[in-house]
């Protein structure tokens, strides 16, 4: 036995070691926090950069200040989730034909008007008519489609669409604000304009008009009531305070201030402000505005632009980051194609392409362009043909810079740059439509457009008369897109557009830059923010229903409105 002491001693010693060492393990406790639950009130106020119009949403299109209030006034047939994926509003069923030409829609009963009349069949088809008139700031492509278009009501539940041809994204033009033809029917277009209705509007949304702001003659604001007869969601915010300003600096001076609870919209320059706000949140979500560099690859004068080679070296032969970092200061992301990253459309498995300059000049120099023995810094193959390129780039400050920058990467390269600045309409109007450019810095805007449809820019039907500025002729990619606009599958939709993402980042038509972002900015005291990307800036209001400046805690309780929320001081309350 006396040999088995030690042995029996370290064991000992070992056990209570171990139970130390869990013991010292035991998880920290921390007490359990009542569930909050929303509540029902309080007072939210946003400021808007810019001025009221008209809250009409046939009227709004140029107007993004009306759009952010009419987003809460008026009901649409259908509404698109953060991906862009299609969401019944107003819509209760829809049906299409196997050829995909004809829809057929079924709205939901239980919508009514603020003034409490049923929304039926033919509000739609007031508005589809509106929509038409060549009267309205309407825009052409959204005039012509409806011109082409054959709308019948059934019944007041019921309608139909007829499709002269098949058309996928047909579904990205139910989204428009629907109108009270009861109220409005008798209007002319001209008197629609003029119309006491812009600035007393009656939609069927979640929130009602209550009042405007005025000082003087100048109208300073709109305030909204939760509409209790709601067909969806009961918003939980009671009111929504929209003020106007001249721009973001004067809005975070008024948050500053006390009189505000968001800003719509913190620009760049405001940035580092906000940053630093406490309370402040900030939501950043990337837009579908993507800047590129358009290559015309049928221009006599720049011969390289053929080969693909040539365009992969320019495009990794750019440090787009940088340009991020430094001009946009940090506010966009990486474009690696012709697609929004938000929406359901996009390939994440597209090859996320890397600045490097030493792979640049490798395929420069296997493509036959080298520096000339005799002296220069301009690469020239055994032709003669030197690598010069002219890039066109709108004339102001942050495009210039841009432009600057690619000289200043494709420089280093060897690549000639003559830059050329314009204005942008003069780019479109005399050097993309005609195609007499070599290169044009280019935002591409697909705003409002969930669906990603890129047949009118880069399909070969589209090289004489349309949108492919770049004279992108590849068989097999306009047959990705046009299978891809009258597939009526979503999965297979889907794999069309991938191959075309593939396709594009293989042949490289022109050069993909970067996709800015949106930054909008909300008190902590709001609880309940969701946002997404944005196909819209009106977006960032898509789940305001879901808000709330109140809560209830276990057992009914409800803080005071000061503890989660409360409206600021100096909100006006109607």
């Amino acid at each position: 036995m006396k040999k088995l002491r030690w042995p029996i001693l370290i064991v000992v010693l070992a056990l209570i070691a171990i139970g130390l060492l869990l013991l010292g393990q035991q998880p920290n406790l921390l007490p359990i926090l009542p569930e909050v639950k929303p509540a029902t009130g309080g007072i939210y106020s946003e400021g808007l950069i810019g001025s009221m119009g008209r809250l009409n949403p046939a009227l709004d299109f140029y107007n993004p200040a009306d759009r952010d209030v009419n987003r809460l006034l008026y009901s649409s047939l259908l509404r698109f989730d953060d991906q862009g994926h299609p969401v019944y509003d107003l819509v209760e069923s829809l049906g299409v034909s196997h050829d995909g030409t004809i829809y057929n829609l079924t709205l939901r009963d239980d919508a009514v008007w603020h003034d409490g009349e049923p929304l039926t069949s033919a509000d739609i088809l007031f508005t589809i008519d509106l929509l038409r008139s060549e009267e309205l700031p309407v825009p052409e492509d959204i005039r012509s489609l409806w011109g082409s278009i054959e709308v019948e009501a059934l019944d007041e539940q019921n309608l139909q669409f007829r499709l002269p041809e098949p058309y996928a994204p047909f579904l990205d033009f139910l989204t428009f604000g629907v109108l009270p033809q009861h109220l409005l029917g008798e209007l002319s277009p001209a008197e629609l304009i003029e119309a006491n209705f812009n600035l007393e509007p009656v939609g069927s949304g979640p929130y009602k008009f209550e009042n405007l702001i005025i000082s003087g003659e100048t109208i300073e604001g709109v305030v909204l009531s939760a509409f209790e007869d709601y067909y969806a969601e009961t918003p939980f915010i009671e009111q929504f305070v929209f003020r106007y300003y001249p721009d973001a600096e004067a809005a975070f001076s008024a948050y500053e201030a006390g009189e505000l609870m968001g800003i719509s919209q913190v620009t760049p320059e405001m940035l580092p402000a906000a940053l630093q706000a406490p309370g402040l949140d900030l939501h950043t979500s990337p837009i579908p505005l993507e800047t590129f560099v358009f290559l015309n690859l049928d221009n006599p004068e720049a011969p390289f632009l053929k080969d693909s080679n040539v365009r992969r070296a320019l495009f990794v032969g750019l440090d787009r980051q940088r340009m991020i970092d430094r001009i946009l200061e940090g506010q966009a992301i990486l474009a690696n194609g012709p697609i929004f990253p938000g929406s359901w459309a996009y390939y994440s498995g597209i090859e996320q392409v890397a600045y490097d300059p030493d792979r640049a000049i490798k395929l420069l120099k296997e493509a036959g362009y080298t520096i000339p023995a005799s002296g220069g810094n301009v690469r020239t193959n055994e032709e003669g043909t030197q690598l010069s390129i002219e890039l066109l780039h709108p004339d102001d400050p942050q495009h210039t810079a841009i432009a600057e920058a690619i000289a200043a990467d494709w420089s280093e390269l060897g690549v000639g740059v003559d830059l050329t600045p314009a204005s942008y309409e003069e780019i479109v109007s005399a050097y993309l439509e005609p195609r007499a450019y070599q290169a044009a810095l280019v935002d591409l805007n697909t705003a409002r457009s969930p669906d990603p449809d890129p047949y009118p820019f880069w399909h070969q039907a589209q090289i004489t008369g349309g949108q492919n500025y770049a004279k992108w002729d590849d068989r097999q990619a306009s047959e990705y897109l046009e299978q891809a606009r009258v597939e009526m599958d979503p999965a297979e939709r889907k794999r069309l557009y991938d191959n075309f993402q593939v396709r594009f980042a293989s042949d490289l038509p022109s050069l993909p830059l970067f996709f800015p972002v949106y930054n909008y900015a909300i008190d902590e005291r709001v609880q309940g923010v969701t946002v997404g990307p944005l196909y819209d800036p009106s977006d960032r209001l898509a789940t305001a229903v879901r808000w709330f400046l109140l809560a209830e805690q276990a057992g009914g309780a409800t803080p005071e409105a000061d503890q989660l929320g409360s409206a600021p001081e100096g909100t006006p309350v109607p």
